[in-house]
Parts: structure tokens; C-alpha cells; sequence
């Protein structure tokens, strides 16, 4: 297996503009409110980390498939991610994501924030990216660069999450990942037809 730096740099930046503004930045602001910051950090990260694993094994068995499948798949996929993202989909205000009651221990906060996180992933735009980047490039820099993508937007949200919020525009963002979205979407799509 080998590392490619192109491949980490492209997961953890598109990863990371996917998810920052998505319900996870949210979810790991508002648990940082009634919890420990640092607790609620593990559960995410290790919340981030299972995920990661079971989307890039899921890309590794796509990547079984005839290869120019797989890149029109993927094309398809980050084509939908692109037009989701700067339609401005994905915004999850409505959710709460986090408990009423303040919860105080290691264990109880680390278990809610994995649980929590660990639920809201699932199918989430970014798990699919990261599949979809694992079946067409390596699977080790695209699982690095995801899960530490998502786990500094986590980070990120506990430190600065409510000077992000007030400060910086989340529909920029959501368009920059967009961008990169259907860049990759054309990218796939290249390399599908050219081989």
C-alpha cells in the first residue's frame, strides 16, 4: 500500500469543507456547551474513526469492480455532493443534537458524543465521499486525510465554533465544497472515459 500526498491533501479538503457546515460542527458545538470539551473530542474522533474505516472498506470493495464503473459511479456520486452542496443542502438546524441536561464524567460524555455522532453519520455526504475516494484512489491516504479532516472540523467546533458561526459565512463554504465536489465528479468522469 502506498501513500500518496495528492490523495491525502484532496480527501482531508474536500472532507473538510463538506463537513464544516454540516449538523457535525453543530452537534460538537452544542455538546461542548453542557460537556467537556476534551471528552466530547474522543467520542467524536473515535465516532469519526469507525466510520472512516467501514466507508473506506466499502470503497475498497467497489474498487473490485471494472474501474471505469467505478469512476462513472463516482463521478455520479460527487456530482450529487457538488449540486448538494451549493443548492445549500445538508443544513440540519432542525435537529438537536445534543441532550437538554448537562452531562458530567468521562464515560457518560465520551459514550454521548459517540453515539451521538456515531448515528447522524451514517449515509452522510461525507462517508460517501470518503467510499467513493477510496474506490477510485488509495485507500490509506484517503482514510488519513478524511478522518483527520473530520476530526479537526470536531476540534474546531469546540475551540472556535461559535466565532466561526457568527463570523464566517457557512453558504461560502458550502460553495467552495461544492466546487471541489464537481471537480472531482469531472475528474472521475475523465478518467473513466480516457482510462
Amino acid at each position: 500500500m502506498s501513500f500518496d500526498l495528492a490523495t491525502f491533501l484532496t480527501a482531508f479538503a474536500v472532507i473538510f469543507l463538506a463537513e464544516l457546515p454540516d449538523k457535525t460542527m453543530f452537534a460538537s458545538l452544542a455538546m461542548g456547551t453542557r460537556m467537556r470539551p476534551l471528552w466530547v473530542w474522543f467520542g467524536t474522533s473515535t465516532a469519526f474513526l469507525v466510520h472512516v474505516a467501514i466507508a473506506v472498506a466499502a470503497g475498497s470493495v467497489f474498487a473490485l469492480l471494472p474501474k471505469p464503473l467505478v469512476q462513472v459511479v463516482a463521478a455520479a456520486l460527487f456530482a450529487f455532493g457538488a449540486y448538494t452542496l451549493l443548492r445549500g443542502g445538508g443544513d440540519d438546524d432542525d435537529e438537536d443534537a445534543a441532550p437538554d441536561k448537562k452531562v458530567t464524567g468521562l464515560w457518560p460524555t465520551y459514550l454521548t458524543a459517540f453515539t451521538v455522532l456515531f448515528i447522524s453519520e451514517w449515509g452522510d455526504l461525507t462517508q460517501i465521499t470518503t467510499a467513493n475516494l477510496a474506490a477510485t484512489r488509495g485507500p490509506l491516504p484517503v482514510a488519513l486525510g478524511a478522518l483527520l479532516a473530520l476530526v479537526s472540523v470536531s476540534a474546531l467546533a469546540l475551540i472556535a465554533g461559535r466565532f466561526i458561526a457568527e463570523r464566517v459565512p457557512l453558504r461560502i463554504v458550502q460553495r467552495i465544497g461544492g466546487v471541489l465536489m464537481a471537480g472531482l465528479a469531472v475528474w472521475s468522469l475523465t478518467e473513466a472515459i480516457l482510462g
